[in-house]
């Protein structure tokens, strides 16, 4: 598996780029934000991958940030949500708004987004909050104790929206240690975990 690519930037196309890694050109599968964020060719660049193997086709993707990519990997469990779909939500929306869009049951926001309509945007934050449920009792499980009690209000909001985008608690429990949240908003708290665990 290829967790990330850094090399020169070759060339930039409507829905991937090239980079040269070694000698070798990887064409990466991007989102059109993402490759407007890379900057100019023959530039360094540092690129999360995705790679997805099938039986006719090896395929990478690629995020400009580690929450991008666990943001696709989420979209890519939810079904009838196939690679191309989820590239083009991750170009429409971050994904802190989506996180917080699927914790708090925000259908109007997901329905914002190309491809999504009431029914797709239920399905997925059903799903999702199925799997970080199922999650949360695994992690309960592994460390043989009960599932911490829940803190009350925003902060609870920010660590269900950072495991629907795939981080563990304990991960989050640092993440949050190191962040002052009293002053902050849900979408801030996130952001700024989201800082920590990207690290």
């Amino acid at each position: 598996m290829i967790s990330y690519l850094k090399g020169s930037l070759e060339a930039k196309n409507i829905d991937s780029i090239i980079i040269e890694v070694g000698g070798v050109g990887y064409k990466v599968f991007m989102s059109g934000s993402s490759i407007d964020k890379l900057g100019e060719i023959g530039k360094v660049v540092k690129v999360f991958t995705y790679m997805r193997v099938r039986e006719d086709d090896v395929s990478l993707y690629g995020f400009c940030t580690n929450e991008e990519l666990k943001m696709f990997e989420q979209l890519l469990g939810v079904s009838g949500v196939g690679a191309k779909s989820a590239l083009s939500i991750l170009a429409n929306i971050s994904p802190s708004s989506f996180a917080l869009a699927i914790i708090t049951g925000d259908v109007e926001t997901l329905k914002s987004l190309p491809g999504i309509g009431a029914k797709s945007a239920q399905r997925m934050i059903l799903e999702l909050k199925d799997k970080m449920k199922t999650q949360e009792a695994i992690e309960a499980k592994e460390i043989n104790i009960k599932a911490p009690v829940k803190p009350l209000g925003k902060l609870q909001d920010a660590i269900d929206a950072l495991q629907v985008l795939g981080y563990g608690r304990k991960d989050i429990d640092i993440a949050l240690s190191n962040i002052n949240t009293e002053e902050l908003t849900v979408e801030e708290i996130i952001k700024q975990a989201l800082k920590y665990l990207g690290m």
